[in-house]
């Protein structure tokens, strides 16, 4: 009789690189065992030049071959490229980082911006009913955040960066209703807001960040930061002696994993304070 064990097992992956600090199969290999599914979920290294190969074989499809997975750095732009067919999110980012095969096609799509407004949502309820949002830092990683507070109907959202070329053209690309400023704006600009993110590396991994003012925000005021390594980073803590609500980015790493999943495995999985407790554990550990 034929073993049918491998046909009932569904693969999926995240690739970067480097890719051995991912947290993302503690994160799917929790959801796994809690839903009692046949699967797995790993990292996999994939050099750029490597990466097209990579896709290529993913979309033959073979037994055993993953269903699909997640891409990180330095593959998003080029998931997007290689993907036969982007959804409107991917196509207006340009980048994608969750990625699965029907019928020999290779789908696309990017969760980072509904990962960063679920966390919000989960953590501080209600900081949707604001008029003014300051984006800091015009890399890739803030065109996600600014994407999901547009379509979120954020009212004015203001980019801030050292070269203000970058940030106008993310204003170019998000429409009427995002503002590009040079970073010397940011306490004029800040007055009235009611969120203010971190889009940066300012902070990351212990590095410094330069003193920041908060009092022009406005009352109620939420400040978040995408970086969550440390949980709490320089740029949370001076809010926090400030007296402002804070919200650490480690939810939106979390929260981005859950569509992904859904789409491979077939379940929605919920981000508990297990799976929360678990990451942290890890992140203290490296």
């Amino acid at each position: 009789m034929a073993d049918s064990r491998e046909t009932l097992t569904i693969n999926a992956f995240v690739a970067g690189y480097p890719i051995k600090h991912s947290r993302s199969p503690i994160i799917h290999s929790y959801w796994l065992k809690k839903f009692g599914i046949a699967g797995s979920y790993t990292a996999v290294e994939v050099s750029p030049e490597d990466f097209p190969n990579f896709i290529a074989t993913l979309k033959e499809g073979k037994p055993g071959t993953a269903v699909g997975g997640n891409v990180t750095i330095p593959h998003k732009e080029a998931a997007y490229s290689l993907a036969d067919s982007p959804d409107a999110l991917a196509e207006e980012l340009g980048a994608a980082n969750t990625i699965w095969v029907e019928e020999g096609k290779l789908h696309a799509t990017n969760t980072d911006g509904y990962g960063f407004v679920a966390n919000l949502d989960e953590r501080h309820p209600g900081w949707d009913k604001i008029d003014r949002a300051v984006v800091l830092g015009a890399g890739g990683a803030s065109r996600a955040v600014i994407q999901s507070l547009r379509d979120r109907g954020i009212a004015e959202i203001h980019v801030l960066n050292r070269t203000v070329e970058r940030a106008r053209e993310l204003a170019d690309r998000f429409g009427p209703r995002v503002f590009s400023h040079p970073q010397a704006a940011l306490h004029e600009v800040m007055r009235g807001a009611g969120l203010f993110v971190n889009t940066t590396s300012l902070g990351m991994d212990g590095a410094e960040a330069p003193e920041f003012d908060f009092s022009p925000l406005a009352t109620n005021a939420v400040v978040t930061d995408i970086v969550y390594v440390p949980l709490k980073t320089p740029i949370l803590k001076m809010a926090e002696a400030q007296g402002i609500i804070t919200v650490d980015g480690l939810g939106m790493l979390l929260h981005q994993a859950k569509p992904g999943f859904q789409r491979w495995f077939g379940e929605m999985p919920e981000v508990d304070e297990t799976l929360r407790s678990l990451i942290i554990a890890d992140m203290e550990k490296h």
